[in-house]
């Protein structure tokens, strides 16, 4: 797992990179500053953190042989992972209507594939926690094999911290990006 998280790091770099390369270029919009609704993606935010702190119940839990409670609280994971997913599509079709899609300019290709791929990475989580939930509930995920969890919060936890790169430098960074100096001359 440690070595998949490795290359996922460099995989999440490389498009992390990409768009501050290109953040700022769009010639037409719509713009970050037009388009980005922080007060709706902080709580989306909240929502996926608050993920990663079932994680870690469901953990303990589990590890003190509590099946009921870490099969509850894996369940709250697959719950706020879930969530956070409905968010991001919301936002996702929000966007489209308001004219912001992959095709539509250099923010909105870099912005779909960045979301969009973390958003896969949350998907395949919330997948994994649903059968170890199962898993859990039917006795077979155990304090003796509680390695299985470990693993899959290790992966949850990464992709959490991803979030907080990707709203970092996208929603608290970019939000205020507009039109680049000049292209006003191209369109007028």
């Amino acid at each position: 797992m440690w070595t998949f998280l490795g290359s996922d790091v460099m995989f999440f770099g490389a498009f992390i990179a990409t768009y501050l390369v290109y953040r700022g270029r769009s010639l037409n919009g719509p713009y970050p500053s037009e388009i980005l609704n922080i007060p709706v993606t902080s709580v989306s935010t909240f929502v996926l953190l608050m993920s990663s702190l079932a994680m870690v119940l469901g953990l303990y839990y589990l590890r003190e042989g509590q099946k009921n409670k870490a099969t509850l609280w894996i369940l709250v994971v697959v719950l706020l992972g879930s969530v956070f997913m409905g968010f991001q599509f919301v936002e996702f079709r929000e966007f489209a209507h308001e004219g912001l899609t992959p095709r539509t300019n250099i923010f909105g290709t870099t912005f779909f594939i960045l979301t969009g791929i973390h958003g896969a990475h949350v998907t395949i989580g919330v997948i994994w926690m649903a059968f170890l939930a199962y898993s859990s509930h039917r006795g077979k995920l155990r304090a003796d094999n509680s390695l299985d969890l470990e693993i899959a919060g290790l992966y949850w936890h990464f992709v959490d911290i991803v979030w907080i790169v990707i709203f970092t430098v996208i929603y608290l960074i970019s939000a205020n990006d507009g039109p680049p100096p000049g292209a006003e001359l191209l369109h007028g």
